[in-house]
């Protein structure tokens, strides 16, 4: 059986992290999130995948090639523009052809354990085998009505209390060739996309059989928000075998698992408590204190006496002496001078709020920090408040205390008064 997995999003709700990357790039432990996609699936036997790209396609062609590094042969799809997941899926008729398939979104987190129940409950017959998985808010999701193990409705995104069922559609699916008349049958959503869900709906009003198949969620997890990065991040680091290849001076504490990949050096007075994974030529230390779920990319230098906890550091960042960071992600090649701080936590002990598409929304954590693009650099003393967002290829000025979202490419300072007298002799 073939694969098709959808990965032509920007992920507008990452952004500014998906400036220069897609967010199926952002990369949890050293790996992008599509390629854990793309062995989940190899590790439930399958090995021919096609992968339809849009935005920034090219990164993701150069990173994932023929698939042969990943036991796997890939074809790439390009879909123009974003016009829904109808539409990307429509797009590999001629690939799939006749034959059964399993399509999936390129931004989950999954594990096999995901994708194998939809092989157990996919009938002869069936026109469609959906996964679902029970949440705490359907609301946010696809809301999946199920009655004798068929699925009867699915309502996008119902309104907060509304949804008849607590499970969500997975995004995972096993399609016959009769979601191709569907999909030619779809019309455009009022989000002015071709949404796959409308083409189900078709084969249910059709009396077409659409099978439910029930997924741990354990197993599932959606990256939708830029918090979710740091659970997902939590989660691949729990399950991680973490080895250490890099170098260790003398006087360096490790407690838990720590994964020190080749060239990486932790250098002496560091203490680390793991999970904890420092990817390819990175530099820590001396005196630092890293703490659990944190990632650090490569070619990263964290400078003498700094603490970083539960964060992902991307390739390339330097972070100057005596700076704190914390449930944070910061993007590639960013500077941060010394004694940069990211609060995390509100004075009123509220959970913290984050921008997101231009609406303020309540991340239900109570510590959260900032998520930073690529390319900013950090003056020294400067700090940055809880939940907020700054833009690519911008510059905070020292001694800053950032409130508010910075735009992308834009320099902020300090309006500096000062008072000048002639001292007595």
């Amino acid at each position: 059986m073939k694969a098709v997995v959808l990965a032509a999003g920007e992920g507008v709700r990452m952004r500014p992290l998906t400036s220069g990357r897609s967010k199926h790039m952002i990369k949890l432990a050293g790996k992008p999130i599509l390629e854990y996609v793309l062995l989940s699936l190899r590790a439930s036997g399958i090995k021919e995948a096609a992968v339809v790209v849009g935005y920034k396609k090219e990164l993701i062609k150069q990173f994932f090639g023929d698939g042969s590094k990943l036991g796997m042969k890939l074809e790439y799809i390009i879909q123009s523009g974003v016009s829904g997941t109808a539409d990307a899926l429509g797009l590999t008729e001629k690939y799939v052809g006749d034959e059964n398939f399993v399509a999936v979104y390129g931004d989950l987190l999954i594990k096999p354990e995901a994708i194998r129940p939809l092989f157990s409950a996919h009938k002869k017959g069936a026109a469609a085998t959906i996964g679902v998985v029970p949440v705490k808010q359907p609301e946010q999701y696809g809301a999946v009505e199920v009655k004798n193990g068929k699925i009867i409705n699915i309502i996008e995104k119902p309104k907060a209390g509304k949804a008849k069922t607590n499970l969500a559609n997975a995004a995972i699916f096993i399609f016959t060739s009769k979601i191709f008349e569907k999909i030619k049958r779809t019309k455009y959503s009022p989000r002015k996309e071709l949404e796959i869900t409308d083409s189900i709906r078709y084969l249910i009003e059709d009396k077409m059989p659409v099978v439910a198949a029930k997924i741990n969620p354990d197993n599932w997890m959606d990256i939708g928000r830029p918090w979710d990065l740091l659970e997902a991040n939590k989660r691949v680091l729990q399950d991680m075998k973490l080895e250490v290849r890099g170098e260790i001076e003398d006087g360096v504490h490790i407690t838990g698992p720590v994964g020190l990949c080749e060239g990486a050096r932790l250098r002496s007075g560091t203490y680390i408590e793991g999970p904890v994974f420092i990817d390819e030529d990175s530099d820590i230390g001396p005196n630092c204190y890293i703490r659990p779920y944190t990632s650090i990319g490569k070619n990263v230098r964290i400078g003498n006496a700094c603490e970083i906890k539960n964060s992902i550091i991307m390739d390339r960042t330097h972070v100057a002496h005596l700076s704190y960071i914390a449930d944070s992600v910061v993007g590639e090649n960013c500077n941060f001078g010394a004694g940069v701080i990211t609060a995390n936590l509100r004075f009123d002990d509220k959970p913290v709020k984050v921008k997101v598409k231009d609406e303020l929304i309540d991340s239900g954590l109570r510590k959260l920090g900032v998520f930073m693009g690529d390319d900013v650099k950090v003056g020294v003393n400067a700090n940055f408040m809880p939940g907020v967002k700054i833009g690519s290829n911008s510059c905070v000025g020292p001694s800053m205390v950032v409130y508010q979202d910075v735009e992308p490419n834009v320099l902020i300072l300090k309006k500096q008064e000062l008072t000048e007298k002639r001292r007595k002799n």
